[in-house]
């Protein structure tokens, strides 16, 4: 019995059953000669998307009864029946104008706001790891983000924010993802970072204030303290001293049984001083991105995470009671936590500590609120992930991005050993410059020399915590550097690995998301 023209009849999306989408996928590669994914085929209004191998280089299907319908689709024309139904047929190549035209076309694949749905960003430096973050993900809590960069990322990739978004998509269709799914533009600083991203459609913006937050004022003596205040751009925080005290220090502050925030005439001056000028820039960037898209079409991350020093439970009150004050929404905040948390290690500092303060923040998330407590440098923060777990409840979002590189170099090392040798050697000599925009303590004295490494003992590099932030940190160059003929120097040959053996890629990221995503899911 024929079961193609029934969905083909239904208007909106079909959820199609795993059974149902493999079938399809048959039907479909023996009418066009194609390996189709068997998880690809999507139903919606009348269309049929898949994505189908050929010669290991993906390619788009686009059918309809009516030629019409595929009008915005680009690639070569032809008819084909399937399951005795007589289609007209798009084969077209996985480029930005058909993911526009997918996007556009299926709901499924355009990112959603995700709001206070608790959240797991799985960043991707290479394009390639979206498959890996689905199988880890799959059948989980978590709404996961599988499309997110930071500009910074993006400057040291060669990538841009279209491609960021498409390579994400093409491995949700692929890989037959259905549910929600974000899209974060991390570690945005200006407001022309916003509008490159809002451009190419993403869905959570991430500001990044830190420039704009004075460390210093931790430590500052009275009288400079004093200066500082006072000089606090008032009028452009819509307000004026007199009023954060009345506000602030009249009372303690009884936020629920667990927290009671006290300011006294130091701490509000020190917090304020810190970080008014932080919460004017976040403000100025929200009211940009709220005066292009419309409300409940984007959501606002506020990271002040990469600072020198920890944001106090009071700090992070006067961060949160002044943004709401000047109408700024946001889904979720990265306060800088105590203790260490570089880059591709796991926490380094009092675990005790961290979770007496972590319940201070949940506590001010949950009553300014509510929004989501964000862990930024959360890969591989293996010992801290229960604790805030425990706390937060579904009011966390974690975010991760160079982690799922250097799994990517992992799969390397076993499959083409005399490469990831060469990576590694030059990551040595790279890392004392490319530090210089990263918190890490790695001891080049304690990388071994990759040389005198045993093919069979490279993939453990990655499980010694001088070696894994050695090569954390140099990925934009080993992604970006030309040799003499200016030719990337590893870049297409890392790519064609990876693109060759996605299955071995994969099997690394799914077994060392795991362990990631299990005490949230």
């Amino acid at each position: 019995m024929a079961f193609l023209a029934p969905m083909l009849d239904t208007h909106g999306a079909v959820a199609l059953k795993k059974a149902d989408a493999a079938k399809l996928a048959k039907d479909l590669s023996a009418s066009l000669n194609l390996d189709v994914s068997p998880a690809s085929p999507a139903v919606e209004n009348g269309r049929i998307l898949a994505v189908a191998r050929k010669d290991g280089t993906r390619v788009i299907l686009a059918l309809a009864r009516d030629a019409k319908a595929l009008s915005a689709f680009k690639g070569k024309k032809a008819d084909v029946t399937v399951d005795g139904v007589k289609l007209a047929v798009v084969t077209g190549e996985a480029n930005h104008a058909n993911a526009q035209a997918v996007r556009s076309a299926f709901g499924f694949a355009k990112p959603k706001v995700l709001g206070l749905h608790k959240s797991f960003g799985f960043g991707d430096r290479l394009g390639l790891a979206t498959p890996g973050h689905i199988e880890a993900v799959r059948g989980t809590s978590l709404a996961p983000i599988f499309t997110q960069q930071s500009m910074r990322e993006m400057s040291r990739t060669g990538r841009t924010p279209d491609d960021v978004m498409d390579d994400a998509m093409w491995s949700v269709v692929e890989c037959g993802w259905r549910d929600p799914h974000g899209s974060d533009a991390d570690h945005l600083k200006t407001t022309d970072d916003e509008d490159v991203c809002l451009a190419a459609g993403f869905t959570l913006f991430t500001v990044d204030p830190g420039a704009h937050v004075d460390g210093a004022a931790d430590k500052d003596p009275a009288a400079a303290l004093a200066t500082k205040f006072a000089a606090l751009p008032w009028g452009e925080l819509e307000t004026t001293a007199a009023d954060l005290a009345k506000r602030l220090l009249a009372k303690p502050i009884k936020l629920s049984d667990k927290l009671t925030v006290t300011f006294t005439d130091e701490t509000l001056k020190r917090a304020a001083a810190k970080y008014a000028k932080a919460v004017l820039h976040t403000a100025k960037m929200y009211r940009h991105l709220a005066s292009k898209r419309a409300a409940g079409e984007f959501e606002l991350e506020v990271s002040v995470d990469e600072t020198d020093t920890p944001t106090s439970v009071a700090e992070h009150y006067y961060i949160a009671s002044e943004l709401k004050r000047l109408g700024v929404k946001w889904s979720s905040l990265a306060p800088r936590f105590v203790g260490r948390f570089e880059k591709g290690v796991d926490f380094i500092g009092d675990l005790k500590e961290l979770e007496a303060s972590l319940v201070g923040h949940v506590e001010i998330a949950k009553a300014v609120g509510p929004y989501k407590l964000s862990l930024h440098s959360g890969s591989d923060k293996f010992s801290v992930y229960p604790i805030l777990a425990k706390h937060a409840g579904d009011l966390v979002h974690v975010k991760t991005a160079g982690t799922s590189y250097l799994e990517a170099l992992r799969a390397i090392a076993s499959l083409d050993p005399g490469l990831f040798r060469e990576i590694l050697a030059f990551g040595i000599g790279r890392y004392e410059e490319d530090k210089k925009t990263y918190h890490v303590s790695a001891d080049l004295k304690k990388v071994p020399d990759p040389a005198a490494i045993k093919d069979k003992d490279l993939p453990k590099a990655l499980d010694r915590f001088d070696d894994r932030q050695v090569l954390h940190v140099t990925y934009g160059s080993v992604l970006m550097t030309l040799d003499a003929n200016g030719k990337p120097l590893f870049r297409d040959r890392l790519m064609k690995a990876l693109r060759e053996n996605p299955d071995a890629y994969a099997k690394v990221l799914r077994k060392h998301f795991a362990k990631h995503v299990g005490p949230f899911a």
